[in-house]
């Protein structure tokens, strides 16, 4: 019973340092998440499922790690500052380099 204990604690720290997300609107046409990204917890790399705008709410500085090469390549990013990215676009790693969280605004079009 006491393994099951410190399992549930481990699980549990371990989901508060990942990024985290928050669905802001969705309906037919489009969906938007607002995602905070925590001081040096990478995202994993995943494919864009749509054609995505990503809205920087924070300053920030990010390492990128790409997928293919493995190059590492830091971004700094503005508070309102607007990106684009395709569908099927890979989503490399990103790690959060600063020493506190910042957030985006990721609008899929669907």
């Amino acid at each position: 019973m006491k393994w099951k204990l410190v399992v549930t604690a481990l699980l549990s720290s371990a989901l508060t340092l990942v990024a985290v997300s928050n669905v802001k609107l969705e309906n037919a046409r489009v969906k938007v998440t607002e995602v905070r990204y925590e001081p040096g917890v990478p995202r994993e790399r995943y494919i864009r499922p749509t054609d995505q705008m990503i809205v920087f709410l924070d300053d920030c500085r990010y390492q990128r790690i790409d997928s293919e090469t493995h190059e590492k390549t830091v971004r700094e990013r503005k508070s309102g500052e607007i990106i684009w990215h395709n569908k099927g676009e890979d989503a490399p790693v990103l790690i959060n380099l600063g020493k506190t969280p910042y957030r985006t605004l990721v609008i899929e079009l669907k």
